[in-house]
């Protein structure tokens, strides 16, 4: 048995074992490249407390964040994948995790209306009845994306899917990192959403390097997703998630 230490970015230094009987015992071993490529690293988990994030911890998930590391994010909803938008090879890699189309744009999660000011052209009056009356929460609100958005983000659409989330996780990262996160659910493309930090683990196994675990997911259930991106007043139910659509044509004097 050959025992090598590899230095890694989030778990410091880790022992990893080859079966080899033709190598005699000695002090030092060194293992090949292939060996070494072949090695899989489970992914670091972090516990911040869902009420009060410890501030500590927080920096330390901005600061992976800027860096350009997925994370896996819980939210008010699913757990999702985070990442800078602004990065292309953190967008690269949420797509690759999820094995996910690059002609499905990234939903945005924002701490506020302010910033969707900053990532969106002129925003429809019924977008601001829609943020005041529903966020934070699990509410997506489609508009036209600014021309400071990567394409890779949009998908090309010329449109961005926001959200402000019921939820002191993300929040306090993304105000730390000063910067939006991607909001996709962190599962593989097809497969099941994840509630909590174990699942993530388990279903993404080493595609991701570290996971944030906020405990078990506050509902089953995904966000509800209204497109304004065709202006002049209309909206359109793209999905019915935890909001009924009955509470948005409500709001809007249909109901």
């Amino acid at each position: 048995m050959i025992r090598v230490e590899i230095p890694h970015s989030g778990l410091g230094m880790v022992s990893c074992y080859f079966a080899d009987a033709t190598t005699p015992p000695g002090p030092s071993v060194s293992a090949t490249s292939a060996q070494i490529e072949d090695i899989r690293v489970r992914p670091e988990i972090i516990k911040i407390n869902s009420v009060e994030p410890e501030h500590s911890l927080v920096s330390y998930a901005a600061d992976q964040l800027k860096s350009g590391m997925v994370l896996g994010m819980p939210t008010d909803t699913f757990y999702g994948l985070a990442a800078d938008p602004f990065n292309l090879r953190a967008v690269e890699r949420v797509y690759e995790i999820k094995s996910r189309s690059r002609h499905k744009p990234l939903s945005l999660m924002i701490e506020s209306v302010d910033q969707a000011e900053e990532l969106a052209q002129e925003l429809p009056s019924a977008f601001y009845l829609l943020a005041r009356r529903f966020w934070p929460g699990p509410l997506t609100i489609i508009v036209k994306a600014h021309a400071r958005l990567p394409l890779k983000v949009t998908a090309n659409s010329g449109n961005v899917a926001l959200r402000v989330p019921a939820s002191t996780i993300p929040l306090a990262v993304i105000k730390a990192a000063g910067l939006p996160i991607t909001a996709t659910s962190a599962n593989l493309s097809g497969a099941s959403e994840c509630t909590t930090a174990e699942a993530v683990q388990q279903q993404l196994e080493d595609r991701i390097q570290l996971i944030v675990d906020g405990g078990t997911s506050p509902r089953e259930v995904a966000s509800t997703i209204v497109d304004l991106s065709q202006g002049d007043g209309q909206w359109r139910l793209i999905r019915e998630g935890a909001i009924p659509q009955e509470q948005i044509a409500e709001m809007f004097g249909q109901g």
